[in-house]
């Protein structure tokens, strides 16, 4: 089998909500969420053995309703929330809830489960994130660099901080801050920024980007109008701590510098439909993923706003002297940004793409239609990239 082939897996659910095990630093581990409406919802827990190329799965039963948006959390690897859709009274509510998997399966395993043991198994509810007063969950947000106790939700228009205590038994909530302004205030996403020692998340609104200082809970910049129709979904450079890409339903992908909002550094527009996913690459920031309803998940190399614009810095030790001209020329010039790839293995709207957090080179793709997508970086490339 060719190593860059794709390896697909379908599940018998629709699917929209995809994480990796962000704490699971040596096996290939990805979470996905079902939203089924007739029958009980599932966490399907995807392993994927390198080696062989192929997919050794186990499966949750969620059953407290279909999964909007799912999350891990960074310190330990059998914990992860989930926001879903609970009836109640004819109203349908979106809740969030922390749950712990089994204890045999919180890290990934590489023997495929034998038929007799491939039961499905429940979660343990934690704690539920209870949002009652404050509206619909759109999504769950770890502290990144934590030890697992700190969580962000947005529920509506209301930014809340969450305090998990021992045990992880019990969510307070420690602060909040809500959105004013006209109309119905409603969040679509927000991320937890890396940096400036994790006291910094952004969130997005109809047309507009926030970031948010999480000590007083103040709006710290805005960018209104990021894009000509709703946003869909945020990142931040891993290696650089102002850089945000946004994306949204204009089918448009930005790239911002938070201490000047005016313009994007860089705008790409590779995709025809919506955009609901953006993500930088954790290793190397100039590789870019995204996934939209156009069924297509695009590579971007966007090297020029990368944290190495002019290449890999090579040792002056190194080189000859012609080499070393040469390599004086190259230095002066960026390097181009670029569409690396384009994947097409979908047939649905694509409304969830992840990097693995145990290989930088390989990442996930979740489509509407519950087929899950395991790709590799191109080999050239990753080369090119390394050497």
């Amino acid at each position: 089998m060719e190593d860059d082939a794709p390896v697909i897996y379908g599940l018998e659910f629709q699917a929209r909500a995809l994480t990796p095990q962000t704490a699971e630093t040596d096996a290939i581990r990805f979470l996905v969420g079902t939203q089924s409406l007739r029958y009980d919802n599932q966490i399907h827990i995807i392993d994927f053995d390198d080696e062989n190329n192929i997919i050794n799965k186990n499966v949750l039963l969620h059953q407290v309703g279909e999964i909007w948006h799912i999350s891990t959390s960074p310190a330990d690897k059998g914990v992860l929330a989930t926001c879903y859709n609970k009836t109640s009274d004819t109203k349908v509510m979106t809740c969030a809830a922390v749950w712990r998997m089994p204890k045999e399966l919180e890290s990934g395993s590489h023997e495929s489960p034998d038929d007799s043991s491939s039961n499905t198994q429940t979660l343990e509810l934690l704690c539920h994130l209870d949002n009652t007063a404050h509206g619909n969950m759109a999504c769950v947000m770890w502290e990144p660099m934590g030890d697992g106790k700190k969580i962000i939700s947005l529920a509506d228009n209301n930014i809340l901080l969450w305090d998990l205590q021992e045990s992880s038994a019990k969510a307070v909530l420690s602060s909040s801050t809500a959105l004013e302004g006209k109309g119905q205030l409603k969040f679509t996403s927000g991320r937890w920024s890396p940096h400036h020692n994790c006291t910094q998340i952004a969130t997005a609104n109809d047309t507009t980007v926030r970031g948010w200082d999480t000590r007083s809970m103040r709006q710290i910049y805005c960018i209104e109008n990021a894009h000509g129709q709703l946003v869909r979904d945020l990142d931040f450079n891993p290696n650089k701590q102002y850089y945000l890409a946004s994306c949204g339903d204009d089918c448009k992908v930005k790239f911002w510098d938070t201490r000047n909002a005016t313009e994007p550094v860089k705008t790409l527009e590779e995709h025809s439909h919506w955009v609901w996913n953006v993500r930088y690459n954790h290793s190397h920031d100039q590789l870019i993923l995204t996934g939209s309803s156009d069924s297509r998940v695009i590579l971007s190399n966007m090297v020029s706003i990368s944290s190495e614009p002019f290449g890999h810095m090579v040792d002056d030790d190194e080189l000859s002297d012609q080499e070393d001209q040469h390599q004086e020329e190259k230095i002066k010039e960026p390097l181009q940004d670029s569409v690396i790839a384009t994947y097409e293995e979908h047939e649905d709207s694509v409304y969830a793409v992840e990097w693995s957090s145990a290989d930088p080179w390989l990442f996930a793709s979740l489509s509407y239609d519950g087929r899950l997508v395991i790709n590799r970086v191109p080999r050239a490339l990753k080369y090119h990239i390394l050497l």
